[in-house]
C-alpha cells in the first residue's frame, strides 16, 4: 500500500476477527513545531488522514508489517487446519474398530 509523507508513528494496523483495518493519522498543521516557520505553496503528497479496511479470508493470519520508502508491506499467511486439509485415502484399508 502506498503511503508517501506517513512515518511509523502515524501508521496503525490493527486486525479484529476477519477485518484488516489500516489507519493512517497525520498531525495538524498546529501541531507541527515546523508551521511557524514554513509557508508551502504547493504540496505534492497529500497529508489526509485515511482509513482503509481489508476483509480477510477464513484462515488467514497476519504475520508481519514493514514499511520502506512510503511503501506499506503486510506479510500473510494462510492457515489451514488439519481438519480441513485433504487426505488421501489408501483403497483397500479398513477401519478396526476396538
Amino acid at each position: 500500500m502506498a503511503i508517501a509523507g506517513f512515518s511509523k508513528d502515524d501508521v496503525s494496523i490493527q486486525v479484529e476477527e476477519n477485518t484488516l483495518t489500516i489507519t493512517g493519522t497525520k498531525k495538524t498543521e498546529a501541531e507541527n513545531k515546523d508551521s511557524k516557520e514554513r509557508k508551502f505553496l504547493h504540496k505534492g503528497i497529500s497529508e489526509r488522514n485515511f482509513e482503509r479496511k481489508f476483509q480477510l479470508g477464513d484462515h488467514v493470519k497476519v504475520l508481519a508489517a514493514d514499511m520502506e520508502n512510503g511503501l506499506l508491506h503486510i506479510d500473510m499467511e494462510r492457515v489451514i487446519p488439519e481438519a480441513k486439509k485433504p487426505r488421501q485415502i489408501e483403497i483397500g484399508s479398513r477401519l478396526l474398530e476396538s
